[in-house]
């Protein structure tokens, strides 16, 4: 991550938001005349999650209600060219060098490919990659190489099948893994697998590490944050990650690396004297918040500054009003010029924000 001296401490007690609806001027009081994505704190976002569907195949608890989030119109999402000129606005403008796209599940959108490819001519320089749960991927797993992608992270908490059915509320496990396969076949690689810590898959946390060792994927786990659309998580019941490397250490050597860049979300631990490694984001017991480098995007078009603030900048309307890539770009600026300090959950006033992981995207 880039940062900016701004003669501030970069992670003060009390976080800081700005009004979604306040004008563009409003909310660039105080910001250096920089191009880049420049917050209050001296943050740099160079790191784009962009989501394109708040849909999903799966359920999983963590994320979503058994019924699903209520359905977005059509006209609500940006189209596969609305997507392609934000990322080329973002690699051009913005200094943006890496975007992920999410969703819900990204892969649900029919016209995924065509985002791929459209979104590639915009920003040729920019690494293009996806969340996926990897139902549907080893279908279109070549496409989406052909198309730009470079690499995917798909979700998989359990190689338990029976825990993977309670967990995501559907017996898709086999179609997963295929789809995993599929990934590694397209040359979408590294794959990354990311897992959720849950109290009820814990117990198999070594397997799903040595299943991940024997295919030669990276693995990392990631604590539970509170996004759960029920309401249900709670601090004294989630997975630590020192509980985890408890667990793991029952059966591997484990020996920390660290974090090689501090803006990734991952420490890394070498298993049984590597080279192979796990990573792990303890992204409520161990904050990396002083070091965030992402900006988001919702699949209605809206700016996300950080996960936890429900302050939202809508550039979905000025991109359908006739503005200027310049007049957009500003608009993204100002949203990020007042991101947060930090998501604030060690406060005993913290607030889980009002959309869930599906709706604002992971």
């Amino acid at each position: 991550m880039t940062t900016v001296s701004m003669g501030m401490p970069s992670l003060p007690g009390v976080v800081r938001a700005s009004s979604a609806l306040s004008g563009p001027q409003d909310m660039m009081v105080g910001r250096p005349d920089v191009p880049h994505l420049l917050d209050s704190f001296g943050r740099i976002a160079r790191d784009l999650r962009i989501s394109v569907t708040e849909k999903c195949s799966l359920r999983c608890t963590y994320c979503m209600p058994a019924e699903g989030l209520p359905n977005l119109e059509f006209e609500q999402l940006l189209t596969a060219q609305e997507i392609a000129r934000l990322v080329g606005i973002a690699d051009r403008l913005l200094g943006v060098r890496e975007v992920r796209f999410t969703g819900g599940e990204p892969l649900v959108r029919k016209d995924i490919v065509d985002i791929i490819a459209l979104t590639s001519q915009h920003a040729p320089g920019v690494e293009l990659s996806m969340t996926t749960n990897g139902i549907g991927l080893e279908r279109r797993a070549e496409r989406l190489r052909e198309a730009g992608l470079t690499r995917v992270n798909v979700s998989l908490d359990t190689i338990d099948r029976k825990h993977f059915a309670s967990l995501t509320r559907r017996d898709r496990l086999p179609t997963v893994l295929a789809g995993i396969d599929g990934a590694l076949a397209a040359g979408l690689t590294p794959v990354k697998i990311n897992a959720v810590l849950m109290r009820e898959t814990l117990h198999g946390a070594r397997d799903l590490v040595q299943w991940c060792l024997d295919r030669g994927v990276d693995l990392r786990f990631i604590e539970q944050m509170p996004l759960d659309a029920d309401r249900e998580w709670a601090r004294s019941t989630m997975v630590s990650a020192a509980e985890l490397l408890d667990v793991l250490g029952e059966r591997f050597t484990l020996t920390e690396i660290g974090r090689t860049d501090p803006s990734a979300p991952a420490e890394e631990w070498t298993v049984d004297g590597g080279p192979a490694t796990v990573g792990i984001i303890a992204s409520v017991t161990r904050s990396f918040c002083a070091d965030c480098d992402r900006t988001r995007l919702t699949a209605e078009g809206t700016v996300r500054s950080c996960l936890f603030s429900d302050a939202e900048t809508d550039l979905r309307v000025a991109l359908r009003g006739g503005a200027a890539d310049e007049e957009i770009a500003d608009l993204w600026r100002g949203a990020m010029w007042n991101k947060w300090a930090g998501h604030g959950m060690e406060r005993e006033d913290f607030v889980p924000p009002e959309r869930s992981m599906g709706a604002i995207g992971g």
